[in-house]
């Protein structure tokens, strides 16, 4: 039986859009070791790029805007993170968010 549902394929299908940039901040964070200094997460992975609701962003710069320096678990390095990078939807395309896929204003009067 689990060899008709790996032959079955997917259970969700990936979109044909553009691709995001930036790694998800949870793959990042979840490749260190807690409790861990700021220079030391700076060190070992600050400059990867991570998705952000305004675009890619470095963590290295990202923590230069916190006076966090010690992050005892990985979800107090991810709350100080969302905390500079916002907490938003990621964006998947350059149009801005009140249009509509032709270019447009939407469907609601956005402008």
């Amino acid at each position: 039986m689990a060899d008709e549902e790996e032959e079955s394929g997917p259970l969700v299908e990936l979109g044909e859009g553009e691709s995001v940039e930036g790694a998800p901040l949870a793959r990042v964070t979840s490749r260190l070791h807690y409790g861990i200094e700021r220079s030391e997460v700076v060190r070992r992975v600050g400059n990867v790029e991570i998705r952000t609701p305004d675009g890619p962003r470095t963590i290295e710069d990202a923590l230069a805007e916190s006076d966090e320096t010690y992050f005892p678990k990985k979800e107090a390095l991810e709350a100080t993170l969302r905390d500079v990078v916002g907490r938003g939807p990621v964006s998947t395309s350059d149009r801005a968010p009140d249009r509509d896929r032709d270019g447009g204003p939407d469907r609601d009067g956005g402008q």
